[in-house]
């Protein structure tokens, strides 16, 4: 594991920290066949990193970490780096873009897109034909209906209900889900949302 904050030798569940991101091009020759997943809840900053990675060590390889306990339909599409937990579904015809989260028991309903870099927090769940914008988030237990788009950028609340389409760039909750403010590209949404359903009037 690569850590720029924690102590070499120091532990992540399982993982020990090797080096920093920038001693990746001598950890790559140290070690065949390195594949990496860049392991940032945060959408805009995982994808910071990403973009350092590959502008530091260009051959890099990216690869897709899916917990054994995930359903993934034989027809969807699941692109590198995208990391998907314990207990997700990924239903036929849907795809999960590059470097994209589903998080634990989130569900992706058939024919739904999930583009760059966007996420799913855990036990959200989506209807069929969904879009989500690239660096967008999906709140811990809220509720997309089908054939909604949501546009880029743009953040969820835990345990909203979205029944029309979001555009780019906004914060929205609630029970049906609203735009409460407009968002700034980049900005924190990790530990900073914290409204729920029954909170928004």
């Amino acid at each position: 594991m690569l850590d720029n904050y924690k102590p070499l030798g120091s532990t992540c569940g399982a993982h020990v920290v090797i080096g920093r991101l920038g001693e990746l091009p001598q950890l790559a020759r140290e070690h065949e066949n390195l594949g990496m997943v860049v392991a940032i809840g945060d959408n805009w900053v995982r994808g910071r990193v990403v973009s350092e990675i590959r502008a530091t060590f260009p051959a890099i390889q990216f690869v897709r970490a899916i917990h054994p306990s995930a359903q993934i339909a034989m027809d969807a599409c699941v692109g590198d780096g995208a990391v998907i937990m314990a207990g997700a579904v990924v239903n036929p015809g849907a795809s999960v873009g590059e470097f994209c989260i589903v998080n634990t028991r989130a569900s992706l309903d058939h024919d739904s897109v999930m583009s760059e870099y966007s996420s799913l927090g855990p036990a959200a769940t989506t209807g069929g034909g969904v879009r989500l914008g690239s660096y967008s988030n999906i709140g811990i237990g809220a509720t997309v209906v089908q054939e909604i788009v949501v546009g880029e950028h743009t953040v969820i609340g835990a345990g909203a209900v979205v029944l029309h389409s979001l555009p780019d760039r906004v914060v929205a909750y609630g029970v049906p889900a609203r735009v409460i403010r407009p968002r700034v590209v980049g900005e924190r949404y990790l530990g900073d949302i914290h409204m729920t359903a029954g909170q928004a009037k």
